[in-house]
């Protein structure tokens, strides 16, 4: 939104008071402030994720929403190179938290949201200031396990011309604790008929990141921004693996397994965009190009000796390169005072070059050689046209939002490796779909609501699970691609309420998941004495559920933070490849679980305040798994000093150190069970300063469109 004249002229400026909720419900999506998180202060996104409602971070940083983990990350609305290929942990945590402005949780996306992320959106909502003049905050953290960070947000505004520069970096290190105990029900090739397996990983990474832009309005109607940012992401690790092994005739034999490895990741994008409004009415076209590129190299050095006697020798390099084009455009055009039709185009272009070698040796004098399974090159791309065009009105209190998207994909996947009986392959995979939404509001009265939704959805195969031998580092543990893979659908239906007092807000959601083609990890031994994980399409999953957020200032100096979220699921499938499984898997079951998180802050007085969060995940059981549950609690303490300008936070993460993943796996051939620590318990100590304050603009008033989509969306990501 543009000012109605110039900062440097304007006068009667208004200073707006941060908002006192943390937690708001509009029409197609959910907001949160994690200005308030103290117990994330100083951490990254993967931290402040952890405290979202209807969020849960795994204990190996897998992001879920309402117990499925396909869920869509978009930085300002659009997919981005800040978070990497595939999304994993580690671009998580090189996001500063102290960056984010707010994060919007859309669990079922309108048509003007691209189709992928069953689950749904996360969109991650980047800090620009509003304030006129110079402006910016620097934050410096320490903790344990060690980590420092020192990141900046600086911007400038005066005139026509915004201004802004984020950046800064830091070092972590982390630890993953991983063990597993298998009992085979019928001895294996070599006559096991027990292993016990321990794995600890220990890893120090440094990131860096710099994203600077500008926004030049030529005239109140016409507006350009161009923005720039580079990440960089290093890390050196250092693992031990201890097998114990039991045979049928009673002996026992040991093997160890070191893993030392680097990665390097270099990322890279531009954005550029012009906005134009045509009259005063609300009447916009918005243009934008996103150019992307990502690369990663990744080298592993794994040695392995039984009964303390050198056995073999791996070396493994795998080297990525992901290359993004996207290019939109959207239209707005308002049809009177309560109604509005939106349409859109977009292009996206998304390929990834994969170089992967494995060499191997028995001695150590003996010569290297290659692994011919696992040393490959591949390459796939994939090509989106989508066009969307939706429909928003008002009759009475009630409010409507008609939406269709049409998404045309073309997948091409070449992979060639060192294999003599192996052919390459060359496939192209095509899919056209109709994506529909629909969106209903009724106003009982101000901030009082009944809101009911439905939109359905694709979730497309990562390009990773499609490369028939993906990666090779535990020739214990095989993950095996799937070239075969293909998307699940799922229709996703909501009833929910939103009232909201001056005190209290409260939102209960009931919601229900259809997925069909649904994807699971089939486990099972190879030939090859080894476990092997394989992802397929397996029959469907249904989830339902009661999704319940409240925030309640109690009194003025106690707050809460709540989501409870209960749900159902029942699977459907069963796995019998008999190339593969001696005997068919089923994954048939039923189940309830629940997950549970309250945050309660204590205000001491206006400069001091304490923050306690807790968590809980229920126990899940499948047909052949079942998880535990767990729990952590966190803590966080704030203070401000130096008139206001400063802050100094501590906080504590998983203070009694009980964030872990045990689970039990059960199939007719072995017995396993789990367990795996992602990060043990941690603490950081956070200095935030403040200068040059500016005053924000004083924004124009207008008549509010209950059917606007008013904080981000696919397209913008907010106003500016």
């Amino acid at each position: 939104m543009r000012p109605t004249s110039k900062p440097e002229t304007s006068r009667g400026v208004v200073i707006t008071a941060p908002s006192t909720k943390p937690y708001k419900v509009e029409l197609d999506k959910r907001t949160y402030d994690p200005s308030q998180d103290i117990v994330s202060k100083g951490g990254n996104l993967q931290d402040v994720l952890a405290n979202v409602p209807s969020v849960s971070v795994d204990t190996d940083g897998t992001v879920s929403m309402r117990g499925s983990s396909n869920v869509k990350f978009l930085i300002n609305g659009k997919p981005s190179a800040l978070l990497g290929i595939d999304d994993g942990a580690n671009a998580l945590q090189s996001i500063p938290a102290d960056q984010i402005e707010r994060i919007e949780v859309i669990t079922n996306p309108s048509s003007k949201f691209e189709a992928s992320g069953t689950a749904g959106i996360l969109n991650i909502i980047l800090k620009k200031s509003k304030k006129t003049g110079f402006n910016g905050s620097i934050t410096g953290t320490l903790g344990y396990l060690p980590q420092t960070n020192l990141n900046t947000n600086l911007s400038w505004r005066k005139g026509n011309l915004t201004w802004f520069l984020n950046g800064g970096g830091g070092y972590r290190e982390s630890k993953n604790t991983n063990r597993n105990n298998a009992t085979y029900f019928t001895p294996t090739l070599d006559n096991k008929v027990n292993a016990d397996q321990e794995s600890i990983t220990k890893s120090k990474n440094d990131n860096y990141n710099a994203s600077t832009g500008f926004v030049y309005d030529f005239s109140d109607k016409t507006s350009v921004n161009a923005s720039g940012t580079v990440r960089t992401f290093d890390s050196e690790n250092d693992g031990n693996v201890f097998y114990g092994y039991r045979f049928t005739n009673g002996s026992f034999s040991s093997a160890r397994r070191q893993n030392t490895g680097s990665n390097n990741n270099l990322a890279f994008q531009g954005d550029f965009g012009l906005d134009h409004k045509f009259d005063d009415k609300g009447q916009n076209l918005s243009l934008s190009l996103s150019l992307q590129r990502n690369r990663s190299y990744n080298d592993t050095d794994v040695l392995q000796t039984e009964n303390d006697a050198f056995t073999l020798q791996n070396l493994i390099d795998q080297n990525t390169i992901n290359k993004t084009v996207i290019a939109k455009a959207d239209y707005e055009l308002p049809l009177g005072e309560n109604s509005k039709i939106e349409a859109g185009y977009r292009l996206d272009i998304n390929q990834n070059d994969y170089e992967n070698d494995v060499s191997q040796r028995y001695s150590t004098t003996a010569d290297y050689f290659f692994l011919p399974k696992f040393t490959y090159n591949a390459n796939y791309k994939e090509t989106f046209n989508a066009g969307y065009a939706q429909f928003k009105s008002k009759i009475g209190n009630l409010a409507y939002q008609l939406g269709l998207r049409n998404e045309y994909s073309q997948i091409d996947i070449k992979y060639q490796n060192l294999d003599s009986d192996s052919k390459p392959i060359d496939k192209t995979k095509t899919y056209n779909n109709l994506f529909p939404s629909v969106f209903l509001s009724y106003e009982i009265a101000k901030d009082n609501q009944f809101l009911v939704n439905y939109s359905r959805r694709i979730d497309r195969p990562r390009s990773f699970f499609l490369i028939p031998n993906p990666s090779y580092t535990d020739n214990q543990n095989i993950f095996d691609g799937n070239i075969d893979l293909n998307p699940s659908y799922v229709d996703s239906y909501e009833f929910g309420y939103s009232i909201s007092k001056n005190k209290f807000t409260i939102n209960p959601t009931l919601y229900f998941r259809h997925t069909t083609d649904d994807v699971k990890m089939v486990v099972f031994t190879g030939n090859d004495g080894a476990f092997h994980t394989k992802p397929i399409n397996l029959g469907t999953d249904d989830r339902y559920g009661l999704d319940l957020n409240f925030n309640w200032d109690a009194t003025k100096w106690l707050k809460f933070l709540g989501n409870v979220d209960l749900f159902g699921y029942k699977t459907t499938g069963v796995f019998a490849d008999a190339g593969l499984v001696k005997e068919p898997l089923s994954f048939e079951g039923t189940g309830f679980s629940s997950r549970a998180r309250l945050t309660t802050t204590f205000k001491v007085d206006k400069t001091f305040s304490f923050q306690f969060q807790g968590f809980y995940r229920g126990a899940q059981k499948s047909q052949n798994q079942d998880r535990k549950d767990m729990y952590a609690i966190s803590f966080g303490a704030s203070k401000t000093v130096l008139a206001g300008n400063g802050t100094i936070s501590f906080n504590i993460q998983d203070i009694f150190n009980t964030r872990a993943m045990r689970s039990l796996t059960t199939t007719p051939s072995f017995e396993r069970e789990s367990y795996m620590q992602w990060q043990p318990r941690q603490f950081a100590l956070s200095f935030t300063y403040r200068f040059k304050q500016g005053e924000k603009i004083e924004q124009p008033k207008r008549k509010k469109d209950i059917n606007s989509n008013a904080a981000g969306d696919d397209q913008q990501g907010g106003p500016m």
